[in-house]
C-alpha cells in the first residue's frame, strides 16, 4: 500500500521593497520575523512526515538481506533473527522511519 504524494503550492510571503533612501544607505532592514516563522512552519511540516513510504532503499543497502516487503499488505518487514544491527538501514532511510534501539537483556 503506497501513499499518494500531495503537492501543495506554497505561497511566498510578499517582501517589502526598500525605498530609494533605504537602498542608498546600504542594508535595508525589513521584517524578517515573517520569514523566520515561515521557515519554522516548513521545517515542522517536513519533520513530521516520519512514516515509512515503502521506498525500499533500506532493503537495497541491507548487507544481510533481512529487510523484505510483505506481498499481501505491502508493509516492509525486518527479520530480527538475521539482522546484525549495523544501522545502515536507519542511516539511509530518507524519512527517518527506522531507528536503532538497544535490545533488552544483552
Amino acid at each position: 500500500m503506497t501513499k499518494e504524494c500531495k503537492k501543495e503550492i506554497a505561497r511566498k510571503p510578499k517582501r517589502r521593497t526598500p525605498s530609494p533612501k533605504e537602498r542608498k544607505r546600504g542594508i535595508a532592514t525589513g521584517k524578517s520575523s515573517l520569514l523566520k516563522q515561515r521557515a519554522i512552519q516548513e521545517a515542522q511540516r517536513c519533520l513530521s512526515l516520519r512514516e515509512c513510504e515503502s521506498c525500499e532503499i533500506c532493503s537495497l543497502f541491507c548487507p544481510d538481506l533481512c529487510i523484505t516487503r510483505n506481498e499481501k499488505t505491502g508493509a516492509v518487514r525486518i527479520d530480527l533473527d538475521y539482522c546484525k544491527g549495523c544501522g545502515i538501514c536507519a542511516v539511509v532511510c530518507p524519512k527517518g522511519a527506522i531507528r536503532m534501539e538497544l535490545e533488552e537483556g544483552i
